[in-house]
């Protein structure tokens, strides 16, 4: 369902910008939209987002891979978002971008890591453990993530095209994953997959700026990749059939976002 309203979303916000206002690329008669709003020192305004969020993984070399085999797999989801807007104008052509928000994330992580029976003697990084035959509930992790997204953002924007502008951002995201489990005393042997409650991302956006009597409408796509391993290794006494398996794990998101300022 969520898939369904990511696409549609994009088609409406499209479909909208083009149709929805005859004046927005006329050439004859045409009038030019919120013509001082650019001039504004600070604006404000508000985003939706349909979202696509996935892990990268990097698997251990002894407890993830059974040769050539990856062990854990993971499946991504559509969820979404939604946050607020501040921009300070800098130039012409650049703005500075603050846009706190929240991002509701379920994920899937699949550990098919019976073969790591065969290290049950123990290794030099791991003690001897018993080996147990892994559940359907043992192999598959759920994990819900509700983050606190803070990008700060430089745009870069062209000039106005009639009521329209193209424009690209890069910057940083602080992001609070509220979560997380980091602190929670039970770990994967006990069905509780944990992750880092604070991290450090980079994002890039592009997209295009519409002007209409009374809004600005944007639409764009932005990438969001994490920096920081967010995976939190199982207790000592727990058997690497989990996260011992993974060498890091880092959120990446594609976000469809529509901004209305």
């Amino acid at each position: 369902m969520l898939k369904n309203f990511f696409k549609t979303s994009i088609v409406a916000a499209f479909c909208f910008a083009t149709f929805s206002n005859a004046q927005l690329f006329r050439t004859k008669d045409r009038m030019d939209h919120l013509e001082g709003f650019d001039e504004q020192k600070f604006s404000y305004g508000f985003y939706l987002a349909g979202n696509n969020f996935d892990y990268k993984l990097v698997l251990d070399p002894k407890f993830g891979m059974d040769g050539q085999k990856n062990l854990v797999q993971t499946k991504s989801a559509y969820s979404f978002g939604a946050g607020l807007i501040g921009k300070l104008r800098l130039s012409d052509y650049f703005d500075l971008r603050i846009e706190p928000g929240l991002q509701f994330v379920e994920r899937e992580i699949y550990f098919d890591t019976q073969s790591n029976d065969q290290f049950a003697a123990g290794t030099p990084a791991n003690q001897p453990f018993a080996p147990r035959v892994l559940t359907d509930a043992d192999k598959l992790r759920t994990v819900k993530s509700t983050y606190v997204d803070i990008p700060l953002l430089i745009e870069v924007h062209g000039d106005r095209w009639y009521n329209s502008r193209p424009y690209a951002a890069t910057g940083v995201n602080w992001m609070m994953n509220l979560q997380s489990n980091s602190k929670a005393e039970d770990d994967n042997q006990q069905g509780i997959f944990r992750t880092t409650g604070s991290n450090l991302a980079w994002s890039a956006e592009v997209g295009i700026q519409f002007y209409f009597s009374r809004f600005k409408l944007t639409p764009g796509f932005r990438g969001t990749f994490m920096i920081n391993n967010e995976s939190v290794a199982d207790n000592a006494e727990t058997p690497p059939y989990w996260s011992s398996a993974i060498s890091s794990a880092k959120t990446r998101a594609f976000m469809f976002v529509l901004k209305f300022e």
